[in-house]
């Protein structure tokens, strides 16, 4: 047994977020000199189930193995899609689960000519491969999604603590729906938050899963500065109606 590789792909299941559960039955299936086989594992998020299959492939040399893709199984929504791995990784276990509950990962890909790029990922539940793999699409730096622009107009409160903006940037990044305390009228509001790249915005629910308006939670010195362009606007807007009527009065 090459036990070089044995590390190695333990340590990847541990990166994925597996764990260190399957160590043993890895080390069993690989030292059997089996062609190919699966592993089998579950996982709860937030009260939901999640069944793996894993699928390992013996290389043609060294006795190398690979971990070449797993399948993932939503039971609350009767929902299954296959993740591959790649060599710069793959997308670890609580990301697919935040991609079939219909959140956006952000990670590094590689394309075909082995190029690196970074980019956020939704699954396509409208369109399916071949294969019956639900779709991906993507939304690269071209996209120009920045969700700390939404972010940092929230007055969340303890943000400004050190590494607190750092980590609630990591958690949407990862398909998180990241709960915070927001003030919204002087009380504080928990908050969820969740990155929507396809709309260039994050979504925000409270406690019961309502749709919350950005506006409501703004830092009081933006609220202001709205609250001035508004007066402005209307300025302007009333401006021409109060000439007209003066010039109508001169007229009489």
């Amino acid at each position: 047994m090459n036990t070089e590789n044995l590390s190695y792909l333990q340590k990847q299941l541990l990166n994925l977020g597996f764990g260190e559960k399957l160590n043993d039955e890895l080390a069993k299936n690989i030292k059997a000199g089996k062609k190919e086989f699966t592993l089998t594992t579950d996982q709860e998020y937030n009260k939901q189930s999640v069944d793996y299959t894993l699928h390992y492939k013996e290389g043609k040399t060294n006795e190398m193995y690979f971990f070449n893709k797993y399948d993932a199984s939503l039971r609350e929504k009767d929902m299954q899609q296959t993740f591959y791995i790649n060599k710069i990784g793959g997308i670890t276990a609580k990301e697919a689960y935040n991609l079939m509950e219909g959140r956006a990962v952000y990670k590094q890909l590689e394309n075909l000519e082995n190029e690196k790029y970074n980019a956020w990922i939704v699954i396509d539940k409208e369109n399916k491969t071949e294969n019956g793999n639900f779709k991906l699409k993507t939304f690269g730096d071209g996209w120009n999604y920045k969700p700390e622009r939404a972010v940092d107009k929230i007055d969340i409160v303890g943000i400004n603590e050190t590494g607190a903006r750092d980590k609630l940037m990591k958690s949407l990044e990862k398909g998180n729906r990241h709960q915070v305390s927001a003030m919204k009228d002087g009380k504080e509001v928990k908050l969820f938050l969740e990155a929507n790249p396809a709309e260039h915005r994050v979504n925000l629910t409270n406690w019961k899963g309502e749709a919350q308006q950005l506006e409501h939670y703004k830092k009081a010195d933006l609220k202001n500065d709205s609250k001035k362009d508004q007066k402005q606007a209307q300025g302007q807007e009333a401006a021409p109606e109060k000439k007209s009527r003066k010039g109508a009065k001169m007229k009489v």
